[in-house]
């Protein structure tokens, strides 16, 4: 009987962590989306910053600049093994080539670290967000999903 009893419940517990494994990458690429939409909106607002829509502000800048570093490194450990299939933009590039991929994130949030503080002025700002938007895009290329019509 306790031998019944002790089988019944390692299975229960191997049934446990099954299922909080497959949730923890259900869980892991909603937290990657939320923090890519974060990446988003702040970059939509340095967007209009820089076409002129919406007027230089150097802490604005500075401010979006600190939002995109914060949520690129938070996604940037949400890419596990467990993340590759679901409800994901990301290509399988992002796993076949993970020392790419961990390296043009690094590159991102460093860039994005080092942008705010150098964004005192218009012109400077300006360039700063070229550059940034220009690597985002590059790994876009590679490693995400074009997206949908």
């Amino acid at each position: 009987m306790i031998r019944i009893l002790s089988v019944a419940a390692i299975m229960a517990v191997g049934a446990t962590l099954a299922y909080a494994q497959g949730a923890g990458g259900a869980a892991a690429i909603a937290d990657r989306k939320a923090a890519m939409k974060a990446v988003s909106g702040a970059n939509k607002g340095l967007v209009d910053m820089a076409k002129g829509d919406v007027p230089f502000d150097a802490a604005k800048a500075a401010a979006g600049f600190k939002t995109i570093e914060d949520n690129l490194a938070k996604s940037k450990g949400l890419f596990g093994d467990d993340t590759k299939t679901g409800d994901t933009a990301a290509l399988p590039a992002v796993w076949e080539k993970k020392a790419d991929f961990q390296a043009k994130m690094d590159k991102a949030i460093a860039d994005a670290k080092a942008a705010g503080p150098a964004s005192t002025t218009e012109a400077a700002f300006k360039d700063q967000h070229k550059s940034f938007a220009a690597n985002c895009g590059g790994c876009h290329k590679d490693y995400r999903e074009p997206p949908k019509k």
